[in-house]
């Protein structure tokens, strides 16, 4: 099914019952996932293990280099289907068995804690290449960039919904009284804060969700894809030699990532230790600015295409106008003690770093063929995860672990950031018009 030729489908969406199936399990486990992916750093940070987890997504980002290149290929060479299916049966049993060990013995211990955070952040390294690969190969080119910007609101909006739901459940109410979104909620009644082991229970379950609906899934493959023999370096060589053959973009790639890479660090490392140690708040703070971010990303999903209209601004010049725009946030950061700065400027970064990826992928679905397109995109992820290990190495000091010093990452990020603008104005000539 998946290496049929394409066919034209005019201005109709071919696969529109698949593409629907899709955002529903994607949408079911990402609210899960995301609920996880907030707890987990919160968790270990008022367990006193701030620093120790500093390393630890230091180690994971490291095997990464190793596991992202070998997920390019996986993506590239397998129906994409399937890889979804494994994936989620997969990681559904391995958080269930984590819950069930907690239940059963009155807690989850710090390691194995993270061990799932390593196990949800490599899957992350599969499932967003898998999901864009197989979302190019069922959409029609004349609608890459609307699918684009669903994908990025379907994810927002799970993502909003993760972090006022891990605020709520990791803090429970006092007195019938929570924090969402930095107000005060009156909500009548008590919820008990919850266990680690039930916040893995419900993302295992829920990946068992996505499995049953990824099911029944049935789609047209509209692009050429060809099986391709040979090692997995021997695949992998290959998309390096497109990328090769195509320098500017290959440059694109990379500088284009800017905004994420900042994003990353921030969110897994950065942001806890911000909130606790500079603005000396609570899980509700940082729960708060990140749906504020999620709010951003899905404006930008919906308005995008028109701020930068394609007739006006190409796509690398407008990656361009945000990268500096948050190297501005960045540097705000730096210097601001508000919680309303601090709200507003996650609110921006959400806006500016949907956006670019956006953009970004838009770009990427026009210019690289789906044959590909996983193993590109695991390169991009290579060269991305090495600079997150020089920030995070770096950032895992002692020194900026120290009373409120975490506010001068945000001032070296900001600078990281002004130099890939530079270095997509330096390209942006040669790539062609998307």
């Amino acid at each position: 099914m998946a290496l049929d030729a394409p066919e034209k489908s005019g201005k109709g969406w071919l696969n529109k019952r698949a593409i629907i199936l899709l955002f529903i399990a994607n949408s079911i486990s990402g609210v899960a996932q995301g609920m996880t992916m907030f707890a987990i750093p919160w968790f270990l940070a008022k367990e006193g293990g701030g620093t120790a987890f500093g390393y630890l997504y230091a180690a994971i980002t490291l095997v990464s280099l190793a596991w992202g290149p070998y997920s390019g290929t996986l993506v590239d060479k397998h129906d994409r289907k399937k890889v979804f299916l494994v994936l989620n049966l997969v990681m559904g049993i391995l958080l269930c068995l984590v819950a069930a060990f907690g239940f059963s013995n009155g807690g989850v211990p710090w390691a194995m804690v993270g061990f799932v955070f390593m196990a949800t952040f490599m899957n992350y390294n599969l499932h967003y290449p898998n999901l864009y690969a197989f979302s190019q190969e069922i959409t029609e080119p004349e609608h890459h960039q609307k699918i684009t910007s669903y994908l990025e609101i379907q994810g927002q909006v799970a993502s909003v919904l993760a972090g006022a739901g891990a605020a709520l459940l990791m803090e429970g109410t006092i007195n019938g009284h929570s924090t969402i979104f930095g107000f005060r909620l009156d909500l009548g009644f008590d919820i008990k804060a919850w266990s680690i082991q039930k916040v893995f229970l419900v993302d295992g379950m829920t990946y068992f969700a996505s499995f049953l609906i990824i099911w029944f899934i049935r789609y047209k493959s509209l692009a050429e894809r060809s099986n391709e023999s040979g090692s997995i370096l021997s695949r992998l060589k290959t998309g390096l030699d497109f990328l090769r053959g195509n320098r500017p973009i290959f440059v694109f790639g990379i500088a284009s990532y800017a905004i994420f890479i900042c994003v990353l660090v921030a969110a897994f490392y950065i942001n806890p230790i911000y909130v606790d140690k500079h603005l000396n708040e609570s899980i509700a703070v940082f729960a708060s600015s990140e749906m504020y971010y999620g709010i951003g990303a899905i404006l930008a999903g919906i308005v995008i295409r028109y701020v930068f209209n394609e007739k006006r601004i190409g796509i690398p010049a407008s990656i361009i106008i945000m990268t500096f725009a948050t190297a501005v946030l960045f540097a705000v950061l730096n210097v601001t003690t508000s919680n309303f700065v601090f709200y507003l400027m996650l609110f921006i970064l959400g806006l500016t770093n949907a956006g670019t990826r956006i953009q970004r992928v838009t770009f990427l679905f026009r210019n690289v063929p789906n044959q590909y397109y996983g193993r590109a995109g695991s390169i991009f992820f290579v060269a991305n995860i090495l600079f997150r290990i020089f920030f995070i190495g770096i950032f895992s000091l002692s020194f900026f672990q120290t009373d409120n010093n975490v506010i001068h990452t945000m001032g070296i990020m900001a600078v990281f950031l002004v130099i890939n603008g530079f270095v997509l104005m330096g390209v942006n000539g040669k790539l062609a018009k998307a």
